[in-house]
């Protein structure tokens, strides 16, 4: 088995002993993502679709640090505060396929890191 580590500036960098991404066997393990800005890190809040499109732009910068892109992504997983976010997570989630939708599972937490209202893990495929 051979692992190769991903890391962008692109995208938040880790809060504790985990990278952004590992690779192994052509697939692509990313860590999950917050609404956290890479420019100014400050976490976004008070719009759960605007902290849904800064989670999915950190996605999308270490997807393309691994040279690949959200059509390569097969299993996702969104982790919710409030399950009443759902239909406008899922919205703009949507928003980043194409028709060939990954596998996925949504689900309600407790809580999540630093209190966000929304994390998203990817594996995708080389």
């Amino acid at each position: 088995m051979e692992k190769k580590i991903v890391n962008t500036a692109k995208a938040p960098a880790p809060i504790g002993p985990y990278n952004q991404a590992a690779i192994c066997n052509n697939m692509v393990f990313i860590s999950g993502q917050i609404p956290l800005c890479t420019e100014t890190n400050e976490l976004i809040s008070g719009d759960i679709a605007i902290e849904t499109h800064q989670v999915m732009r950190n996605l999308s910068a270490i997807l393309e640090e691994a040279g690949i892109n959200f059509n390569h992504v097969v299993k996702t997983t969104i982790f919710l505060k409030e399950m009443s976010f759902f239909s406008q997570v899922n919205e703009v989630y949507g928003s980043y396929f194409s028709a060939d939708y990954p596998a996925r599972e949504t689900v309600a937490v407790k809580e999540l890191p630093k209190n966000v209202n929304v994390e998203i893990s990817m594996i995708a495929a080389l």
